[in-house]
């Protein structure tokens, strides 16, 4: 006999709790294959395609496009052959964290119907074991002849998927909102019968419904207001920005730079051949050389342990903005590549963003955020630390201006550089030293020589 399995959302990691179905990959009723995905959901940090574990038929989904649901809930269940359930059972070994595909759902306890004369506990019939709906009355008839009486279910629900002669079965119950876990089944084993499902309606109906008193109608549906919740990308976004404002206190210094000399230095590299180099990796290049100089700004803060911690390694963080929301995806070991490495690097993450394609380990892990708000068409900004980071580079436009140079006026590609802070990692003096490093180097790219 086929045994159904539940499969529930796993542990996607990086301590997410929770995810949105975004699309439905398989129906009810389709085959499925051990490690095929079946779902794709979007949590805080990325989308996500699920595997399922197990290999069978598709008896029932949890949860319509558009559904959050908390790690741990069911998703599906899947029909699985009597040969292969066991070896199933034990999980395909390709799972994410926490998959929990160790052992199955434990069988659910049959309960045998009570049949007038006899006492309860006493031999079952001659038939196989029924389960009855929850109504007084005469039930359906078994396979063997004889009719269940009804009885009010075991008030203990039963635990894992509820099995069902069809999916056709399953969906008349779920349309006319019939809880499949308060009936037993006239079936084999328990199994619920179209007849359990027609049977425990018609009882349903017949009973007297209290009157349910209308919802009073709410502010925003009488202002016109229209209310957006805060969830999947926006939440954790919104979560995060109101932790860094409450735990950070953060300082903003700034400066104007004469970009002109990068800019014609970034136009020599690109004339020269080879890969075009962006200016998001000079800039970022320049970033993990300050911080070799000024390696506070490197740091986290260890609130339990009242420790400020200097990090050997930059993880760089750049924002991106894209049609799910802001995203930071993460160059990992960005003072170890140079500016063709960061090039290609930056180029994939941002098309992986565009496409929702990135994963939960390439947006976190950060150590130093620069922040190129200038594609916005803005000068300046004093942005939010992104939490638990300790400072972040924020980049404006760059724009023709007047500017003295060499003692004359002349026009100038100029920018301003800003850089927020966490003040109980450092102190002005080492954050000004950080920022004026940037903008020489900005000013006069010669400068990242002494450390090439």
């Amino acid at each position: 006999m086929a045994q159904v399995l539940e499969f529930k959302l796993p542990d996607l990691g990086e301590g997410l709790t929770e995810a949105e179905i975004v699309r439905w990959l398989v129906q009810v009723g389709d085959v499925v294959a051990v490690d095929q995905p079946v779902v794709e959901v979007e949590t805080a940090k990325a989308m996500v395609e699920v595997p399922c574990p197990y290999g069978g038929v598709v008896t029932a989904r949890f949860g319509e496009e558009g559904t959050e649901l908390p790690v741990g809930a069911p998703l599906l269940t899947v029909a699985v052959g009597p040969q292969s359930s066991a070896d199933q059972a034990e999980g395909s070994g390709n799972v994410l964290v926490g998959y929990g595909t160790g052992a199955p759902p434990a069988r659910r306890r049959r309960v045998r119907p009570t049949v007038p004369g006899r006492p309860a506990g006493g031999p079952a019939d001659d038939g196989a074991d029924g389960r009855v709906a929850p109504a007084v009355g005469r039930g359906p008839q078994r396979h063997d002849g004889t009719v269940a009486t009804a009885v009010v279910a075991d008030p203990v629900r039963p635990e894992g998927p509820v099995p069902v002669i069809s999916p056709l079965v399953r969906r008349l119950a779920r349309e006319n909102g019939l809880d499949l876990r308060e009936l037993t089944g006239s079936g084999p084993d328990g199994l619920i019968l179209r007849a359990d499902v027609e049977y425990a309606l018609r009882a349903a109906a017949q009973r007297p419904v209290a009157p349910v008193p209308a919802a009073p109608m709410t502010g925003p549906a009488a202002s016109g207001e229209i209310r957006i919740p805060l969830k999947g990308i926006r939440g954790a976004v919104a979560d995060k920005l109101s932790r860094s404002r409450h735990e950070i206190p953060d300082a903003t210094c700034w400066v104007d730079a004469d970009a002109t000399e990068l800019m014609r230095a970034r136009a020599a590299m690109n004339a020269a051949g080879g890969a075009k180099i962006s200016l998001i990796a000079l800039l970022a290049r320049i970033c993990t050389a300050a911080l070799a100089r000024f390696p506070e700004l490197n740091s986290t803060v260890d609130t339990a342990a009242r420790e400020v911690v200097q990090l050997d390694h930059v993880h760089l963080g750049f924002a991106a903005q894209t049609e799910r929301g802001l995203v930071v995806p993460v160059v990992r070991d960005a003072h170890a590549r140079d500016a063709e490495a960061l090039t290609a690097e930056f180029a994939r993450l941002t098309e992986a963003a565009r496409t929702a394609g990135l994963t939960p380990g390439e947006l976190t892990g950060g150590t130093f955020t620069l922040n190129n708000y200038g594609v916005f068409g803005v000068d300046g900004s004093t942005p939010i630390i992104n939490h638990p980071e300790a400072a972040m580079l924020g980049v404006g436009r760059i724009v023709p201006k007047p500017w003295v140079h060499e003692g004359e006026l002349a026009v100038r590609q100029v920018v301003q550089l800003s850089l927020t802070f966490d003040h109980r990692v450092c102190d002005g003096g080492t954050a000004g030293g950080f920022l004026r490093y940037v903008a020489d180097c900005v000013e006069q790219p010669a400068v990242l020589l002494r450390t090439l």
